[in-house]
């Protein structure tokens, strides 16, 4: 038997196209519910951008006449350009303070927007247990879900308004250049001649050189900073695993061995910042280098005029400022770069991994040649069940089991123990009719309209309130106090019922029979009609084993599956019995 590998597997989803990278982006998007905040924000800013650069053309006009006065010594003149400025200066600052708050807002609701659509393709349709087990990507998804998140809406907001803004600073100032340009006269032996947009092309020529470059030196900027997220991930792993088993690698005598892992595991991320150090430092020199020339590249440009003559003192600061605005605006690129690419990077990041989660598809058994589907009421039918406990990737079982009883029908209220040989991962029965594990063959035919309830060995207790726990995750407002209370003491924790409103790590304070028993309250309450059970009974006191088997005596109209080798529950349930046993996977 093969395991049937999907066309779409999420493990060939490592790489995409930057197009197909947009493309993503855009999708996750149009369909948040943020969408049309943002796109409210973004007519507000593109507002306050066109007024800003209207302004900065009117501060840009107000150089010639001030210089001017300045030259003439006109106190007059002097004393009235001060207070346009102030005007001019004053709106300016009004626009500045109005922008500052749409960014933040802007980036706000974009941050909003990707998270709810990365984290709701994630718990979508079992697909983040799926990427768990088949692709890397869904080891530490939590960098992905809230720094690389957060990154990418910031920095997208920043850039995309820089962006903007830059290109209508310099729509708005190519003009006031090029008119100032035909003013630029030249005299070289006699002869007199100006050049067609002359400042206009001074700014591109230079502007360009500095991309240019900025592109050669920095080129790997983008691959770094992908590096050192990856990294900083796995630190992040690393510090999160460690804390959540401190119990048991203290008990262990494992600090030294955790600590030298958690150093290693430093080391990574440091040495991804060292190159990324160096990348920046190199950038650096291009990007302040030609930040400083600046300073003084428009007087240059701008100064033969001046000393022919052909323009006066106010006209030449005016030209240098309209080209500092041209030159500033087309060297966007080159004072992001950095920023640009880390962008890239962070892109990259969250958009591989939502298309990993979409490769996934919606159906459960996408990936793989077991079907799980629907069948007809109060039956659940197992037909020809293979399991590949291993696949190798590339379609092939290197290991597996099949259900000894090749066509099984379970009817509402039977009650059945699923064992097998040893060696038998039982595990992936239980995931298998979860819906979780599709590496295999045959049909699983679930009762339609009758859900199932799993009860796994190992019990989740998320963080909140006693009383959310005991019923997760249906909202505990369907329950009584009196019920939780009465369920509560049938299995044991009685003393547990005062604290229904005590939030705490409830995971730490029970013990594993504790966890078993709070579980099982949890039954009493909802009453489920079909409960498969994966070795809840192993490996628990006697008499926790006596209190369980006696509550499941109370589900008589229930049906029980119980998938693992009780010799309790087989005493006690009289059930009927299948065997698992290993695949031969060598013909």
């Amino acid at each position: 038997m093969a395991a049937q590998a999907g066309a779409n597997s999420p493990q060939a989803v490592t790489e995409i196209s930057f197009a197909r990278q947009l493309s993503i982006a855009v999708e996750s998007f149009w369909q948040s519910s943020a969408r049309n905040r943002i796109l409210g924000f973004a007519v507000a800013l593109l507002t306050v951008i066109l007024l800003t650069a209207y302004g900065t053309v009117l501060l840009n006009r107000w150089n010639a006449p001030f210089y001017n006065a300045l030259e003439r010594r006109d106190l007059a003149a002097f004393l009235q350009e001060l207070r346009n400025f102030g005007m001019i200066a004053g709106c300016l600052l009004l626009l500045n303070v109005i922008q500052t708050w749409l960014n933040q807002m802007t980036a706000l609701h974009m941050r909003e927007g990707l998270s709810r659509d990365v984290v709701d393709q994630w718990l979508k349709d079992k697909r983040a247990f799926r990427l768990s087990v088949s692709s890397p990507l869904g080891v530490n998804p939590d960098q992905r879900l809230h720094e690389d998140a957060r990154k990418l809406a910031e920095m997208t907001a920043s850039l995309t308004i820089g962006l903007v803004q830059s290109t209508i600073l310099l729509v708005s100032f190519v003009g006031v250049l090029w008119g100032l340009s035909s003013e630029f006269v030249f005299h070289i032996s006699g002869r007199s001649f100006y050049v067609p947009g002359y400042l206009v092309w001074g700014a591109v020529l230079y502007a360009a050189a500095a991309a240019l470059l900025s592109q050669l030196v920095g080129r790997n900027l983008s691959r770094l900073n992908a590096e050192r997220y990856a990294r900083e991930a796995d630190l992040r792993f690393s510090l999160m695993r460690a804390n959540e088993n401190l119990e048991a690698i203290t008990l262990a005598r494992g600090e030294e061995a955790e600590r030298h892992h958690i150093h290693q595991t430093i080391d990574g991320v440091l040495g991804a910042i060292r190159h990324l150090a160096l990348a920046l430092t190199n950038l650096t020199w291009v990007t302040a280098g030609f930040g400083w020339l600046a300073i003084v590249v428009p007087i240059l440009i701008a100064s033969p005029a001046y000393f022919a003559g052909t323009i006066s003192f106010g006209g030449l600061m005016m030209a240098a400022a309209a080209f500092t605005q041209v030159y500033s605006a087309l060297r966007w690129y080159v004072d992001n770069f950095g920023q640009i690419a880390d962008w890239q990077a962070t892109l990259m990041r969250v958009t591989v991994f939502r298309a990993a989660l979409t490769a996934l598809g919606d159906s459960p058994s996408n990936g793989g040649g077991l079907t799980v589907e629907s069948g007809p009421r109060g039956l659940l039918s197992l037909e020809q069940l293979e399991i590949c406990s291993r696949p190798n990737g590339s379609g092939e079982c290197e290991a597996g089991f099949r259900l000894r009883e090749r066509d099984v029908v379970i009817r509402s209220g039977d009650r059945v123990m699923i064992n097998g040989d040893q060696g038998i991962n039982r595990k992936l029965l239980f995931n298998a009719l979860g819906g979780l594990w599709a590496d295999g063959s045959g049909i699983i035919r679930l009762p339609e309209g009758e859900p199932m309830h799993f009860v796994p060995q190992q019990q989740y207790l998320p963080d909140g309130l006693l009383r959310s726990l005991l019923v997760y995750p249906e909202p505990s407002a369907g329950f009584t106090d009196a019920d939780m209370a009465t369920a509560l003491t049938r299995v044991g924790l009685g003393r547990l019922s005062g604290r229904l409103d005590e939030r705490s790590r409830w995971d730490r304070y029970l013990d594993r029979d504790e966890q078993a028993l709070l579980a099982f309250a949890g039954l009493l309450l909802r009453k489920p009609a079909w409960i498969v059970l994966e070795e809840v009974l192993e490996g628990l006191e006697p008499d926790t084993i006596a209190v369980l088997v006696s509550v499941l005596k109370e589900f008589t109209g229930s049906t029980l599956i119980y998938i693992g080798r009780s010799d309790d529950f087989l005493e006690a349930m009289s059930p009927r019995l299948l065997h698992l046993e290993k695949l031969d996977v060598t013909s």
